[in-house]
């Protein structure tokens, strides 16, 4: 196996951890060693490689998740915010707003059950990335 091949390999084990892991705590030092490199570098390549920094798409994936339980869950937005991972519901609604462009609130109220075959529902409501 040649070094970008390996390097591409670590990177997608760092990128699934965040995937997996994505309601605990994740820093970028933890994820570098998930990766086996520096911080530095890792952030470097991560952004290189799958286009966004590992703290946008982590918080993309969180967003993610998020809408999933305000479409198809009672749970508060608190509720919500601490399951996906945030540790304020300030952070949470300003994250929320910046990726979706509405707040989870109105998100909630806007959202209308969407009569799919679940990876299709995933695929419509991923985020595409923070604006």
């Amino acid at each position: 196996m040649n070094g970008a091949e390996d390097q591409n390999r670590r990177l997608l084990r760092a990128r699934d951890a965040i995937d997996r892991d994505f309601a605990r705590p994740l820093d970028v030092p933890a994820l570098a060693r998930v990766a086996l490199m520096s911080p530095a570098h890792f952030s470097r390549r991560f952004r290189d490689t799958f286009g966004e920094t590992p703290h946008r798409y982590l918080q993309r994936r969180r967003i993610e998740r998020a809408c999933a339980l305000l479409r198809d869950t009672s749970t508060t937005v608190t509720e919500v915010a601490l399951a996906v991972g945030f540790d304020s519901l300030g952070t949470f609604s300003r994250t929320f707003t910046a990726i979706i462009g509405r707040s989870p609130t109105k998100y909630r109220s806007d959202a209308v059950p969407l009569p799919a075959p679940v990876c299709v529902v995933k695929d419509w409501t991923r985020p595409a990335s923070l604006r």
